[in-house]
């Protein structure tokens, strides 16, 4: 009985993941955000884009994602803050600067109540793709 109910708990999630239209471009996926939430994305977005500026911009895992021949660094919106996925290498290096944040495996989160920190985010974006280190 335990393995039915599994199955068809299954069966749903993939129905309705499959009924979910993926976002084919960052515009769009920042478009389909709540409205509160867009100026924050259209932030880091300008912020990582101009520290990489030779980099392409994907969709990736999901998330909006700078990418040069690899993933250099991803970022989300979640209900209560804007994650930033640069690797476990950049949170050892930015460690002094990122104390004030919530980091965990290689993310970094970025509360709304809180200003964004668009300088430091520009700067792990851009050591990202110079070193080599990503997510």
């Amino acid at each position: 009985m335990a393995e039915k109910k599994d199955l068809m708990r299954r069966k749903t999630v993939s129905q309705n993941s499959a009924s979910v239209k993926k976002p084919e471009s960052i515009d769009e996926y920042i478009d389909t955000q709540p409205d509160e939430r867009q100026s924050y994305l259209r932030a880091v977005r300008d912020m990582i884009r101009k520290a990489l500026p030779e980099a392409e911009e994907r969709i990736s895992w999901g998330m909006p994602t700078f990418w040069n021949k690899h993933n250099i660094i991803h970022f989300a919106r979640f209900q209560k803050h804007i994650g930033l996925y640069p690797g476990t290498e950049a949170l050892v290096v930015f460690a002094e600067r990122l104390k004030d944040y919530k980091t965990s495996k290689g993310s970094i989160q970025f509360l709304y109540s809180k200003p964004l920190p668009l300088e430091l985010i520009g700067e792990i974006a851009k050591w990202c793709a110079e070193t080599g280190n990503h997510p």
